[in-house]
C-alpha cells in the first residue's frame, strides 16, 4: 500500500520540470484554487449522499490538494509539507488544553474533564489570542477579521452573524429574526415598485442575509439546508422530466398548470402518498 511519502514524491515527479507533467507544471497558486474548492465540495456531496463507497477517493483528491500547496511553497522555498503538519499539530494542541494542559501530545491521558461550556469559552480566547497574535494593529482588531472572504456566500453570513452574537450583538431568538425577514419581503416589494434595480439587487441582498440569520437561530446550516433544497429542486425537475418523456410531449408545449400538477405528483411520491387524480 502507498504512503503519505509516496504521494509527496509523486507530485515532486510531476512538477519536475524536464520530466514532468505539462499540465501540472503550469500550474500555480491561483489556478489551483478552483480545483481545490471543488474537490472539497465533492467530499460534502459524497457525505450527504451517504456515499461511503466513494469517500475515500474523494478525501485523496483533497488532500492532494494540500500536497499540491506544499509542493509549490516547497519550490519557492516558503515551507514544507512537514511544516504543515507541524504547525496544525501545535495549533490544535494549543487550542486543546482540557486535552492537553502541558501541551505534550503524548502525555498521560489522566486529567479532570471540563464541562462543554467551559471547553467553548477557553476555545474562544484562545482565537481572540490568535487573531490578536495575527493583527499587525492590535488597536484595529476586529472579532471579524479572520472570517475568509472566500468562503460561500451564506456559509459567511452565517460565520460572520455568529461572532456578533459573541458579544451581544444579536437577536434573543429566533422570532423576532423571523420579523426581520418579513421586514426585508417587504422592503424587496417596494424596490420593485420602484423599479429600481440597483435597491432590489441591495434589498435581496438583506433579504438573503435575513433568512440566513433565521437558520442560524433555529440550528440550520443554511449551506447544508441550501444544497437539500438544491437536491430536492433537481430530483423533482427530473420526475417532470421522464413523465414527459413518457408522454413523448415536449416541456416547452406543456402550461405552467400542468408542470405544477407534474411537480405536485413529484412531491406526492417522494412523501408515498397516493396520487389524487
Amino acid at each position: 500500500m502507498y504512503s503519505l511519502q509516496d504521494l509527496l514524491h509523486l507530485m515532486n515527479r510531476l512538477r519536475d520540470p524536464q520530466f514532468g507533467c505539462p499540465w501540472d507544471i503550469k500550474q500555480t497558486w491561483q489556478t489551483i484554487v478552483p480545483h481545490t474548492l471543488e474537490e472539497a465540495y465533492e467530499v460534502a456531496d459524497a457525505i450527504e449522499r451517504g456515499d461511503f463507497d466513494h469517500l475515500q477517493g474523494e478525501l485523496g483528491d483533497l488532500l492532494f490538494q494540500v500536497v499540491y500547496y506544499s509542493q509549490l511553497a516547497r519550490e519557492e522555498g516558503r515551507f514544507e509539507f512537514d511544516g504543515v503538519v507541524d504547525s496544525i499539530t501545535r495549533k490544535l494542541i494549543r487550542r486543546h488544553p482540557h486535552v492537553f494542559p502541558t501541551s505534550d501530545l503524548y502525555a498521560p491521558q489522566d486529567i479532570p474533564r471540563l464541562s462543554e461550556e467551559q471547553v467553548k469559552q477557553r476555545w474562544e480566547e484562545i482565537k481572540a489570542e490568535e487573531r490578536a497574535e495575527k493583527s499587525q494593529a492590535p488597536e484595529q482588531l476586529s472579532l471579524l477579521d479572520d472570517v475568509p472572504a472566500a468562503l460561500p456566500a451564506l456559509s459567511r453570513s452565517a460565520k460572520l452573524q455568529k461572532r456578533a452574537g459573541q458579544v451581544g450583538f444579536d437577536w434573543p431568538d429566533a422570532l423576532p429574526v423571523l420579523d426581520k425577514v418579513r421586514e426585508e419581503l417587504d422592503e424587496v416589494l417596494e424596490a420593485m415598485a420602484d423599479n429600481d434595480s440597483a435597491a432590489i439587487s441591495d434589498e435581496v441582498g438583506d433579504l438573503l442575509f435575513s433568512v440566513v440569520n433565521l437558520a442560524r437561530h433555529l440550528k440550520v446550516d443554511p449551506e447544508t439546508a441550501l444544497r437539500g433544497a438544491n437536491s430536492k429542486f433537481e430530483r423533482r425537475f427530473r420526475f417532470i422530466e421522464q413523465a414527459l418523456r413518457d408522454t413523448r410531449r415536449p416541456m416547452e408545449d406543456c402550461t405552467l398548470e400542468e408542470l405544477d400538477a407534474l411537480w405536485g405528483e413529484a412531491k406526492r411520491q417522494e412523501k408515498n402518498l397516493p396520487s389524487c387524480g
